[in-house]
């Protein structure tokens, strides 16, 4: 099983529940939201090698993280998964877009400058922004869409680009994320989880449940569920051997 973009170090006893999670899952990608997160989080799951953690800084928390900006570009050269980084402008967050855009242009300008990296990547309510900056640094590494909502024009050209998508149960829960999912190029899927701020019936989602998109993507490709899962195998040696 596969978890590209999980939020591990913030379950609680997130150690006990990474051991678990490496004997489960084959792959799980656990993003980070700032840099003193990473470098906590990658000391604490040492050792774990079915996990990778991602160098990040969140932009929901850009307006309080913004000084360890030096920190995230400092990291960027050793560390082979960035995440999570991006824009929000949704309401909540839309009022640090002019501190998370500096954030976001700084980590794909130091991308661009150490290639092969592979970047998770959030554009809540900001996906035409996001897309246009990636757009204009095709260089960076691979862009990894997660959680993606924006409009189908803005998909398109997310696709032309080269960016891959990471989708999870709940995004597939919906109409809106199914027909987002169905224009998808299926080659540049993985499956994620969001965790533990995804969460199902109240209870937060495990890293091992981002398998359970195969069902619905079974339906979305017409293909049956375990071909679905050797698909979104695939997809993840094919995005770890053009970024090794």
């Amino acid at each position: 099983m596969i978890d590209f973009h999980s939020h591990l170090d913030l379950y609680p006893d997130g150690l006990a529940l990474a051991q678990e999670v490496n004997r489960r899952n084959e792959f799980t990608l656990a993003v980070t939201t700032s840099p003193r997160a990473y470098k906590a989080t990658s000391r604490v799951f040492q050792g774990l090698r079915n996990i990778k953690v991602g160098l990040g800084l969140h932009p929901e928390v850009a307006l309080a993280k913004q000084g360890e900006l030096s920190d995230l570009v400092d990291g960027i050269a050793q560390a082979r998964f960035i995440g999570e980084i991006g824009m929000d402008g949704s309401r909540r967050f839309r009022g640090s877009l002019d501190i998370q855009e500096p954030i976001f242009r700084a980590a794909l300008s130091e991308c661009g400058r150490h290639p092969g990296k592979v970047m998770s990547i959030h554009s809540r309510g900001a996906e035409r922004r996001v897309v246009e900056l990636l757009a204009t640094t095709k260089h960076a590494g691979v862009p990894v869409l997660h959680w993606f909502s924006g409009g189908m024009s803005d998909l398109e050209t997310a696709i032309r680009i080269g960016c891959w998508f990471s989708v999870g149960p709940l995004m597939l829960a919906g109409e809106r994320g199914r027909s987002l999912v169905a224009r998808m190029p299926l080659n540049r899927v993985l499956p994620e989880t969001d965790g533990p701020f995804a969460a199902a019936r109240g209870v937060p989602l495990q890293p091992w449940d981002a398998w359970l998109v195969c069902e619905p993507l079974a339906e979305i490709w017409s293909m049956p569920a375990a071909e679905v899962g050797y698909q979104l195998r695939q997809n993840l040696q094919r995005l770890l051997q053009v970024t090794s």
